[in-house]
């Protein structure tokens, strides 16, 4: 089972695209140690005077995750890293359903990430329903079940949350705002 880290760094000002240049140098050369399944970088948008940067890393397991953190490799990035940013770096684990809603800051709420998996859940339980189903309503009724439920999980974590995530990103992560009456 992966292991997900969110991690955020608030880079000082002036020194964003050293910054930036740096870390994909070690994300390249940090990719093919071993248990690393990926890493992504998360800046802030243009024209925005933010200088958080997110950091989604990924392992095969929470050892391997603790050997990356611990290797030499990882030490001198983050003494290079600590020049070129302000304050400590915030790592955050993603556990569940989070992982599907990864970002930098806090998770969304419950119910926004509950509502969203429905929206995956009910059109791909639906159509496998009117297009496997028929195909497999003979055979042993826990085959059966195991290989629905199989489906729907390749198909929620490859191709439907990635995409419903990315076009609800937004909305997913947007602070409500107060109104004064």
């Amino acid at each position: 089972m992966s292991v997900h880290v969110a991690i955020t760094r608030r880079v000082r000002p002036g020194h964003e695209a050293e910054f930036q240049r740096e870390l994909l140098e070690f994300f390249q050369s940090s990719l093919s140690d071993p248990g690393v399944r990926g890493a992504l970088l998360i800046t802030p948008s243009p024209g925005s005077d933010s200088r958080e940067y997110g950091i989604l890393r990924t392992f095969g397991s929470t050892a391997e995750r603790d050997a990356f953190y611990a290797s030499p490799k990882f030490r001198a990035w983050d003494q290079r890293a600590r020049v070129l940013t302000e304050g400590e770096p915030e790592y955050r684990p993603l556990h569940g359903l989070e992982t599907w809603f990864r970002s930098p800051g806090p998770p969304p709420p419950r119910w926004k990430m509950a509502l969203v998996t429905f929206l995956g859940v009910f059109p791909v339980a639906m159509t496998l329903n009117l297009t496997l189903g028929p195909k497999i309503q003979d055979w042993h009724f826990l085959v059966r079940h195991a290989v629905f439920n199989a489906c729907v999980v390749v198909l929620l974590t490859w191709a439907i949350m990635p995409v419903l995530t990315r076009i609800l990103h937004l909305w997913l992560h947007s602070h409500p705002t107060s109104s004064t009456s």
